[in-house]
């Protein structure tokens, strides 16, 4: 059971590849990737200007401290001139406080500063390989598109597209139906003639007609066969004698008529 489910996934895998691959246009897919790329480079340049923002808000802390620092020197001598000795030590003590964060706040801008130098190099070299590919991509498109057109040509040329394969088929068709209609004629033709099939029409003859018609127009071909014979055995001189014989028999009537004498 487990070997068949194993083959199923393995067929029903393979045969979703072979779908995806089918629907799968290279120039959309270029595209989705360029534009993965555009947005990877924005997170790039989101995180070099976040950085920046945090560097820039650490300078100004720093400027902060060390005016605070400079003005609680400026106090420490003050109250010493004044002779508050306590005051100045205070100063001090406070002004020692703020080195201690203007020593923390420069480590940390140091820090900053070095990963925006990094983020900077980074975006530098993202923005151009996102170039390059976007040359790349453009043509790779045109060399798909061009390709795709003279396959298209081809295909078209050679009759072997999907378009002209229907085309041809459908001319195919065609021809065999004017072949079975032409045979179907001529069969109906050779059964009318044989008496076959009954013509509704009545201007058929039946089976007695057709052979009293073959009969008498095949005595009529012996008759003037025989007469042609005749012709040719009597010779010229036959015809005169006919015609003589025809003329004794005209003058049969203008003979007296002879009676008996009683």
């Amino acid at each position: 059971m487990s070997g068949v489910m194993k083959r199923m996934g393995m067929i029903f895998r393979a045969k979703a590849n072979k779908a995806l691959d089918r629907a799968e246009d290279p120039r959309e897919t270029l595209d989705y990737s360029y534009q993965k790329q555009l947005e990877l480079l924005q997170k790039v340049r989101r995180g070099v200007a976040d950085v920046a923002t945090s560097r820039k808000r650490l300078e100004l802390q720093l400027n902060q401290l060390q005016n605070q620092s400079s003005k609680l020197e400026d106090q420490g001598r003050k109250a010493l001139a004044l002779g508050r000795e306590d005051l100045a030590r205070e100063a001090l003590s406070r002004r020692a406080a703020l080195q201690q964060q203007v020593t923390d706040l420069e480590t940390q801008h140091q820090t900053l500063q070095g990963e925006e130098e990094k983020l900077t190099l980074a975006a530098q070299r993202l923005q151009a390989k996102v170039d390059a590919f976007r040359t790349k991509k453009e043509t790779i498109k045109a060399t798909y598109t061009a390709a795709q057109a003279q396959t298209r040509i081809g295909e078209a040329f050679s009759g072997i597209s999907e378009e002209m394969g229907d085309v041809g088929m459908a001319i195919q068709r065609a021809e065999d139906k004017t072949a079975q209609l032409q045979a179907r004629a001529g069969a109906i033709d050779e059964l009318l003639a044989s008496g076959a099939l009954d013509d509704q029409s009545g201007l058929a003859k039946d089976d007695i007609q057709t052979e009293l018609d073959r009969l008498s127009g095949g005595t009529d071909v012996e008759l003037e066969l025989q007469r042609m014979k005749a012709e040719l055995a009597g010779g010229p001189e036959s015809k005169p004698a006919i015609e003589g014989g025809q003329g004794q028999s005209q003058s049969q009537p203008q003979d007296t008529p002879r009676f008996d004498k009683q």
